[in-house]
């Protein structure tokens, strides 16, 4: 007889599960990194790109440089508050759903750069999902931010984007769904 765990049926030469639990697998293994890279922390995580660290094994070897073919979007480095409307603008260019990786004290909460052209943490400007702090952060923290995002992904609802709460936080932000951008 089959053995029922967590949504999930289990028997001998078969497994049954719901469609949102098949999707939110296949989502969290083919995520699609934009990387925003500006300083140091860039160039750890280019290191995460090496075969000492290979982030491929987590189905990220197509790293994508246009907004509107990515999902993840990897803040890495000091943001200037003059580059902080281009980030905002690449943000909301990205396709639904859609998370952010803060790479970094500077990214995180401005670093060591407590001046009036930093900006202290892109939270300001953009929603983050997942924080990896460091000055600038090895490669496995890095790595350790990115598998945070995964499980984010895996266990997000799909309609959880076009919940109140969800729009309510983007609306804080002035940011809307593209969608009812007309994108």
């Amino acid at each position: 007889m089959g053995e029922i765990n967590d949504k999930v049926i289990n028997g001998e030469g078969y497994q049954l599960t719901t469609l949102d639990k098949a999707l939110a697998l296949a989502r969290s293994n083919s995520i699609w990194p934009l990387p925003f890279a500006t300083s140091c922390c860039g160039i750890e995580f280019m290191a995460t790109m090496g075969s000492n660290y290979d982030l491929s094994r987590f189905g990220m070897e197509r790293m994508s440089f246009s907004p509107r073919q990515a999902d993840l979007l990897i803040v890495a480095g000091t943001i200037s508050k003059k580059l902080g409307p281009i980030l905002k603008q690449v943000y909301e260019q990205m396709a639904e759903p859609r998370w952010v990786l803060s790479v970094g004290a500077c990214a995180s909460s401005g670093g060591i750069f407590d001046t009036y052209s930093v900006l202290q943490g892109i939270d300001r400007i953009i929603p983050v999902d997942v924080y990896v702090p460091g000055c600038p952060p090895r490669p496995e923290q890095i790595i350790d931010g990115i598998i945070n995002i995964q499980k984010l992904v895996q266990h997000e609802s799909m309609r959880r984007r076009y919940e109140p709460k969800y729009q309510e936080m983007l609306g804080k932000y002035n940011i809307k769904l593209n969608d009812e951008q007309g994108v």
